[in-house]
Order: C-alpha cells, then structure tokens, then sequence
C-alpha cells in the first residue's frame, strides 16, 4: 500500500483563511505484568470451506478524515488510564510558493502499525493466529484488494507490521495505535438498525474481511477462525449482493441497538439542549478578577439553549444554592461548607418551595441579576489563605442534579437518564470542609492531608461518574489551585481541568465550549487483536473493566476498557507488541466502543483494521507515520513526568531514545563507529526535540501547577491537540492574506514578515520589527492572523489563549522559545532548511541575525551530534 508522501526540502503549503478547506495534520513505558497464557482446547479452526462457497473480502473506498493518563497496562490488573478536542481542519486552498521550504506532512493519514512497547512480552500462546490457517485453507479469500489500516477513528504509527519479534519489540521506536472513539467522521459511517452479528468463541464482530459461505451464510472469524451462523442473513446468490452488509464493505459502522435490548426506544432530542448544567462559583475573588468573571458568566448564559436547566451555587466558607423564584432580587440557600451536607439539609433544599434548577428561557434574568450582584472579596486575607469549600459545594450540586429522585433515608440513589456537567469556576485552592488541603506547604501534616484530599476527590468525582454526571474544573487567576488535588475530580467523572491566566476571553470561551460538547456515556472500549499481537499498555481516558463474558462467548480474550465520558476530544493511546515470530501475510485489529449517545440511544462502534507484515526493516520504516509515532512516544513518556524532576529524567530517556533507535535501525557511517539516524524517519527526531525543550517538559512554563494541567491534558487529548501540543505549527504572513507553512525555527522570525504559532493550547502572532513600523501593513497582516487563529481554534477544547506581540518586545520570548535555535548552525544546514536564505543579500542576512534572541539552547543537528548519532538527511 502507498504511504502518505513524506516531507522533503522542497516542501511548503500556502494558507488562505476562510477559503475551502484544507485538510491539515491537525491538530508511554510502565512495567506491566504479562497476560496470562492462552491456555490449549479443541482446534479453533474448522475444517477446510469449499472454494465455491467463498466470497471474497470487497474492495471498499473509504470515508475521509475530518479534523474534530495514566496508563493501563494488560494483564492481570490494570491500573490507570485519563480530554479534550484538537485543532480543527481550517479553510486554506494551496498554491505553489515561490520558495519552497520543507515542513510536515499536512494531513494526518489513519495510519497503520509500528513495532513494540518498551514493555515485556509474555509468553508465547499455544495457538497462533488463525490468518496463517485462514489463508491456506482458503486461498482466494483475499482475492480481492482491500484497504489496510485505514480509519477515520483509528492511526497505526506505521501501515505494516514487522514479522520477527526481536526487530518488531524494539521499545525506543514502539508499536502502536490512536484510537478517538467518539471522533466525528465525514462521511458519517454506515449505520445499521439491528444487532450485530458476532464470533461465539471470542466474542468479535462480523467484518469486511471476513469469509462469507454463501451458500449457507456462515462467516469465519478473522480474530479466532471459528466458523459461525448469521441466521441465514449472509446467505446470497453472488458476492457483491452481500456488499450491501455495511458491515462486510466498510471498516467503521455505528450499530444501534435495538430489539429484546431497547424494545420500546424512542428517539429523544440532544440532551445537551436539556441537561441541568450547575455552575460552581468562587466567591473569594479580588474585584479585578471578579469583573472578568461576570462579564464571561453574563456571555455563557446569552449562549445557552432556551431549555437548558442552569443551577447556581457559590461557595467560600459556605455553599450558597441561589433559587430562581425570585424574579427581582438575588436570594439563596445557605449551607455550611465545613462538613459535608447532612441529609436533613439537603432534603430541605431540595423538597423546599425554591428552584434550585431552572430553563433559561424561564430564567435567563434571573441568572443575570445573580452575576451582577456578586461583590469582591472584602477581607485582608492572602489568595491562597482564603477558605474555600469547593468539595462540600459539588457534593450540593450532584444533590440538586438527583432532586426527589434520590432517596436520601435508604441512600438508594436513582441515574438520570441524561448526562449532566457541573462547572466549577475555582481562583484558588479547596481549604475548607471535605477534600481540603492546609493553606501553607509548610504545614507539618501537608503530605498526609493532601493524600487524603486527593483520595477524597476521587471518591467525589466516581460518584458523580455514576450519576452520569460530568464535572469540568476552570481555574483562573495568579493564586495555586493545588492541581494534584481538584485534578481527580475533574478525571474521576470525565471531566476536564483546565488552567487559564485570568477569567477573560479565553475562560469564557471555554466555559461555554464546556457545556456545550457532546459527551455520551457508560462507555465501554473492547480491544481484539490477532493472537500474534499483544496489548502492553493503555493510556487515556478510562480504566479496566472486567467484563465476565464467557457464559456468552466462551474464549473472548478482549481487553475492555470503561470509558469516563465519550467525546470527540479524547483519545487512547494503545502500546503493543509482538507474542511471537508472525507467520502470516496479515494480522486484524477490532475495536469495538459501546455507548449511549447524547439521544440516549445505545449505540456499538466497530472498527476492524487488517495491516500487511513483512520482513524488510527499510521496508516497514517506510511505512512509519512520524507524527503518530511521536505522539505515542510523547504519551508513554509522560506517563513518568509526574514532577518536575520526573520531568528532567523524561528528557533523558529521549536521548537514550535516539541513540536507540540509530543503533537498532540505523545506518553505519562510512569509515565511522558512529550510525545515521535512519532517513525513512527523519522527521521523529524533530518532534522529540520539540518535546523535551517545550511546555511538556522542558522550562518554558513558570509554575508546577501549569506543567502538572498541560501533561494531565496531553495524556488525554485527540491526536489532532496532541501533535500540536509537541510540535508546533508555524504560518508565515504572505501579500494578499494567504500563508505558507514553514518549519518551527527561529529562521523565520524576519523583521517583514509575521508569523503564526499554533503550539495548541497558546497560540502566538509575531509582528516583525520592520512590518510594525509600517501602520497600514501591519494592521492588515495583524487582522489576517487573527482570522487564522481564530479558524485554526473554533472547534478546540480547550480554546487556547491567543497573543500578539512585537519583535524585541518581553512577551516575544513566549514566542521564541518555542522555536528550533537554528541561527548557530553552519549555513549550509541553514539553507538546507530554509532555501530562500540563498537569496539574501549580506545586509539582509546581518539584519536577520540581530531578531534572535539567543537561548543557550543547541540547535537540533548539535543536540543529534551530542548523542554520538549522525542526524538523517535532510536534517
């Protein structure tokens, strides 16, 4: 199969904003135990079929891709796993630049497999996979060519598989894949209105690739080999009248569920048109940030819906439920926020004659005058002094979301039928009631009491997870929120935490993304590989489920992964393996996601994926997705950064990464001991460079407490967020509005131009020296930016913050440390990169050396030399 092109020296891409779309690459190593060891029954394959029966798995076009932790390791048990959406596909036609210059890979292609995780394998089972049986039984069973790898919803970080274990396990490289199960997809998939047909053995679903008998209708399982009925469905006089099987001619179908499971469903409306949404309020702000707040709560009510249910509580030393009753004053409940509520209080809120919930086309005025009537904090306490109790102030709000439907006297507690989101507004850390934490680190018993806080938390956040609520934490302002703490709130429930410099546009913004992004629920994400294949590691926004399935299917060996929340901003990130030497052409993925959607309608997401193996290491690394690769090694990484000095020791694993995968899969340098990075992957080095020096791990972001929310975030985040997260995207300002994409180094930061930097949760416009000067130019290259930015982001959760700035001015350093130093570099390698620089005259080239601000950094070529590796061409 063909893979994407690659990027080359001659490389550049032109952007005009909302033009037509362009599709644009949007935006692990724990030890695990090993599996246990398939144990040994009857043969799972049946006896050989008939060639005159088969049919032929169809050839398929397929739908095209639209933009849109804590780990889990297989085995015997599985701790861990952890949202939000990437960048979306931005309108931008291309044209041919006038001067070429080598930049990524645009559009993100779904991508096939890559080799290992630097975890363990088990070992080998007693059966291999049924696709060596499968095709020498039945040889025109794959006479047809079908797409490999290829799924809107699931990126293989290479197109094939490696045969021999010892070169595919090579953990510096890895295997793997992304899988986004609630990712949008254009076109939509095929949806089928009846149950699916499934394996009896092991439990997987029928499929593209499966051998149909058509002559009795039986179909052989890819994953097991066992042969079993459709109850005459696939019974058919010719193979292409079984194409009209969504299942058997597309590798992504949505199955809703209906029948003895759903037998009275009726279609509901979107039930985020409906769905309580509370928000939590700090009450302890200064009036700087007060104001912010206010106008941004003012915006996010003329956002919502007219049936949307809004409750709002404030809490400081006290938790305050205002009621919608009352049409021209601001009143509320008041309860004290030093324990959690008593149930005698709660039923009094609750059962009393005030509406804690309200629609807004009911309430909408009301809501308003509460936010006008909010007052700054008046006392002379510090920040971070102040008491806040956020835990007692959630636990009221899941109690206001439940109403009389809670049964407060036999604590028996009733599930909404629709998801619900509390937002919670914090400026400061919990200090007060349940879930606190002392006001001082210097307290003697902080480490226990923040342990204890945490574990709280999670508690909090599970139980709001069963009540099929989500719980989204906005922090904003100068004072620490103790992310360590409100962190497992936020994840226990599926919810987002996100950090912001003050309650303005971009808080706002995403207050109002907050509430209104689809999340369904009660998720469950099977996994089904090939026996030759074995998952080491998960990570992403979930954890374990332990599924008893064998009453039903006797032999099914899936890993079941329960979802939080189902959105499309997630994303797992899933590490595999080779069990053994693989002897067939072929191994199959099944991904199969079950889940209500937001018209509480069950629905069963199948993705099956079937990838070549081959034996040429050149030939698989051909087939590597850079892009992909880096976000799966960028994840596993992350999943040991948990402080800041986990973070260092994290870059020093990407080193010894490098230098790996040179001595693994490189080249010997003539007359040299030293090896050439391979070229096949000359790309990977550039984006782990930007990964150890950037917001993830490197310095360039102040406090532990933003560190600590952007690595939570990553660990979660789509492909598209992810990638930009750990590469940016750099757009230069050409005449006539468009832009043409270059490589993120400080090369482009040229006094006549400005630039774009999309690094996905900031995004930064730089305004050259000499374009600033001149007024009319500047304002209409500024304007043309923001355009950018703004159609770059309108879909993103969480919205970034956008600045702009002048070269030379003190926040143009935001800017350039998140640029490659390449002004050190011999000029060779400098236009090697940047082909236009051949054409500078000396007057030019001196004025372009004056912009950079010099870092101490290396550049990348000097940090390959430094690890003893030779860097790839064209690097």
């Amino acid at each position: 199969m063909a893979t994407p092109p690659q990027a080359s020296p001659g490389y550049s891409r032109t952007i005009t904003p909302q033009m037509d779309s362009l599709s644009s690459k949007p935006d692990q190593s724990a030890m695990s135990p090993a599996p246990p060891t398939i144990s040994s029954g009857a043969p799972r394959f049946p006896p050989p079929i008939s060639q005159q029966d088969q049919i032929p798995s169809p050839s398929i076009k397929l739908p095209t891709m639209l933009s849109p932790a804590n780990g889990v390791k297989t085995g015997s048990s599985i701790p861990h796993m952890s949202t939000p959406p990437g960048p979306p596909v931005f309108a931008s036609p291309v044209r041919p630049a006038a001067v070429p210059f080598r930049t990524s890979p645009a559009t993100p292609q779904p991508v096939a497999f890559s080799s290992a995780s630097s975890l363990p394998t088990s070992s080998p089972p007693y059966f291999s996979n049924g696709s060596v049986e499968l095709q020498q039984q039945l040889p025109s069973a794959i006479e047809e060519p079908v797409p490999d790898g290829k799924s809107p919803c699931v990126l293989f970080s290479a197109h094939k598989v490696l045969k021999h274990k010892k070169q595919a396990n090579v953990p510096s490289l890895g295997f793997g894949v992304l899988v986004s199960p609630g990712r949008d997809t254009s076109p939509g998939p095929q949806v089928i209105q009846r149950d699916p047909h499934r394996c009896h053995d092991c439990g997987a679903y029928s499929n593209l690739h499966s051998t149909i008998l058509i002559g009795s209708g039986q179909w052989q399982c890819v994953i097991c080999g066992n042969l079993n009925g459709s109850e005459g469905e696939y019974i058919a006089l010719s193979k292409e009248e079984l194409r009209n099987f969504p299942e058997l001619s597309s590798p992504l179908v949505d199955f809703i569920q209906t029948g003895n499971k759903r037998p009275s469903f009726v279609p509901v409306t979107d039930s985020r048109t409906s769905a309580p949404v509370v928000l939590v309020i700090d009450e302890c702000l200064d009036e700087q940030h007060l104001q912010f707040l206010q106008s941004s709560l003012h915006a996010f009510v003329d956002s919502l819906p007219p049936t949307t249910r809004i409750g709002i509580i404030l809490y400081g030393r006290a938790v305050s439920v205002y009621d919608f009753s009352e049409e021209s004053i601001a009143s509320a409940e008041v309860i004290p926020g030093g324990a959690s509520p008593t149930q005698e209080a709660l039923k009094a809120l609750i059962y009393g004659t005030g509406i804690s919930l309200s629609p807004m086309h009911a309430s909408k005025e009301v809501a308003h005058l509460i936010f006008s009537s909010l007052r700054p904090y008046k006392l002379n306490v510090p920040e971070a002094s102040r008491d806040r109790c956020l835990g007692t102030a959630v636990e009221v709000a899941l109690a206001i979301i439940l109403g009389p439907s809670a049964d407060f006297s036999r604590g028996v507690v009733k599930r909404p039928g629709v998801n619900s989101r509390i937002i919670v507004c914090a400026g400061g850390p919990n200090t007060y009631g349940p879930g606190s934490v002392p006001h001082s680190y210097t307290h003697p018993n902080y480490p226990h009491k923040e342990k204890t806080a945490i574990k709280w938390m999670e508690h909090l956040g599970r139980e709001a997870h069963q009540q099929n609520t989500v719980i989204d934490i906005l922090c904003a302002g100068t004072c620490p929120v103790r992310v360590p703490v409100l962190q497992p709130l936020a994840k226990a429930s599926g919810g987002a935490f996100v950090l912001h410099d003050d309650f303005g546009e971009a808080f706002g913004m995403n207050l109002q993304r907050a509430s209104a992004r689809a999340a369904g629920s009660h998720g469950l994400l099977e996994i089904r590989c090939s026996d030759d294949i074995l998952v080491t590691q998960v990570v992403g926004p979930g954890e374990e489920a332990h599924i008893e399935n064998h009453e039903t299917f006797k032999n099914d060996l899936s890993l079941c992964i329960r979802m939080l929340s189902v959105e499309e901003t997630q994303c797992f990130s899933i590490s595999m393996e080779n069990r053994h030497d693989i002897k067939s052409d072929f191994v199959f993925f099944q991904f199969a996601i079950q889940y209500s959607n937001v018209y509480q309608a069950d629905i069963t997401r199948v993705i099956t994926i079937r990838l070549p193996t081959v034996d040429s290491v050149p030939e698989y690394l051909q087939s590597v997705e850079d892009e992909v690769a880096a976000v799966l090694i960028a994840k596993r990484t992350l999943l040991g950064a948990k402080s800041n000095s986990d973070a260092i020791d994290m870059r020093t694993t990407i080193d010894e990464r490098v230098k790996d995968i040179a001595l693994k899969f490189g080249s010997q340098v003539p007359k040299s001991k030293l090896r050439r990075f391979p070229k096949e992957i000359s790309l990977l080095p550039e984006f782990l460079f930007h990964l150890r020096r950037g917001p993830l791990l490197g310095n360039i972001v102040g406090h532990e407490d933003e560190r600590s929310a952007l690595r939570n975030l990553f660990l979660n985040a789509s492909f598209d967020l992810s990638l930009r997260m750990v590469a940016p995207r750099c757009l230069m300002h050409r005449e006539g509005g468009t832009f043409e994409e270059l490589p993120a180094y400080d090369l482009v930061m040229q006094s006549d131009t400005a630039v774009v930097l999309d690094h996905g949760t900031d995004v930064f416009i730089w305004l050259g020296a000499e374009l600033a000067a001149d007024e009319g130019r500047s304002a209409a290259a500024v304007a043309a930016c923001k355009t950018l930015a703004e159609e770059l982001t309108e879909l993103r959760f969480p919205a970034p913050r956008i600045l702009a700035f002048k070269e030379g001015s003190s926040q143009a350093r935001y800017f350039v440390s998140r640029l490659i130093p390449a002004h050190k570099d011999p000029p060779y390698e400098q236009e090697a990169r940047f082909p236009q620089l051949r054409t500078l005259t000396t007057e030019q080239r001196t004025k372009l050396k004056s912009s950079f601000i010099h870092f101490d950094d290396p550049s990348i070529c000097e940090w390959i030399r430094s690890l003893k590796v030779v860097p790839p061409e064209p690097i």
